[in-house]
């Protein structure tokens, strides 16, 4: 037996471990046991006639004939996607799935501005899949998504992606920070505050990184994380002040948990962008949808904020 007498179900799953290297999280993906899972790779294994995966610690990685089958099994899946993707735009077929991936700073508008959408197109269900900066890239690149809400793409040659709402940067602050009440401050004010970070590869600290850089600033950065919900704590509890998206904190903002510090040059306004593939058709629900965040986007952004501020008023 040869590879080529493996279904195309048994190469998803396959391809789905090799990606997660978790059989569990493929059993909960696909509605099987974690047993059913290691029976499907087994199959696999026996019709290309090696090991897949071996065991490492409780956990698993690739062997080498496991990548080169993902490099070739990821191939055919994307042909076959497009393939159907193709006969499905000619049927014009409004229904369907959207798989959209998220910079995690997306993740506070993009449920809202889906819900809208959603409301419109019951039919329509949505995934919705986050990571950094550059992990949303590469999603987009290599076909995992659908569509991306995300800041300016690092490839602009594999992605096509137009701006939709303004993305706005602030620095914040604990209320009880010693510059919180300041009415203006310049950036060299904050040469003796501690700083907290976003991780190497997050749009957000490209940006910070860059503003800094501009302007001859060195912060004094005493944490990172790549959780913006984590930073927004740390800078709750007085750890030190941090450079995030409004978006992030617009509602904590509005109920007084935390402080924007009124920095000369600040905001710093950026796009978000709606991207897909240069090269991946669009089904129409995705063009649907990606015309709706172009024509609404900003508009859902401003109702959302306005709803925080009615809250904390209670109004």
């Amino acid at each position: 037996m040869t590879i080529q007498h493996a279904t195309l179900r048994q190469l998803q799953i396959f391809t789905a471990a090799a990606r997660s290297l978790s059989f569990a999280r493929v059993a909960e993906q696909f509605g099987l046991t974690p047993g059913a899972v290691s029976f499907q790779i087994k199959q696999v294994e026996g019709h290309c006639g090696f090991p897949l995966f071996e065991r490492v610690g409780r956990g698993v990685v690739l062997t080498e004939a496991g990548r080169d089958l993902l490099e070739h099994a990821t191939l055919i899946l994307q042909a076959l996607d497009n393939a159907d993707r193709r006969m499905q735009a000619l049927k014009g077929v409004t229904g369907g799935n959207v798989t959209i991936g998220l910079v995690s700073t997306a993740k506070y508008i993009a449920p809202h501005m889906v819900s809208r959408f959603q409301a419109e197109r019951p039919g329509v269900s949505i995934h919705l899949q986050d990571g950094n900066r550059r992990e949303v890239n590469a999603m987009v690149a290599k076909g995992e998504v659908d569509l991306a809400i995300m800041g300016r793409p690092l490839d602009a040659d594999e992605l096509l992606a137009e701006p939709f709402a303004r993305h706005p940067s602030i620095i914040i602050c604990a209320p009880g920070h010693p510059l919180a009440q300041a009415p203006t401050l310049r950036l060299s004010d904050l040469a003796d505050s501690d700083f907290i970070a976003r991780e190497e590869g997050a749009g957000t600290r490209a940006l910070t990184d860059a503003y800094f850089q501009g302007h001859g600033f060195s912060p004094r950065i005493v944490m990172t994380s790549s959780s913006n919900e984590t930073i927004k704590q740390a800078v709750m509890a007085g750890i030190g002040i941090a450079l995030l998206s409004r978006h992030t904190v617009n509602l904590e903002l509005a109920l007084g948990m935390l402080r924007e510090l009124r920095v000369e040059g600040l905001p710093l306004m950026r796009s978000w962008y709606i991207a897909h593939r240069r090269s991946l058709p669009l089904l129409p629900v995705h063009a649907q949808l990606r015309s709706y965040l172009l024509e609404r986007g900003q508009a859902i952004i401003d109702s959302l904020h306005a709803g925080h501020r009615a809250l904390a008023s209670g109004t």
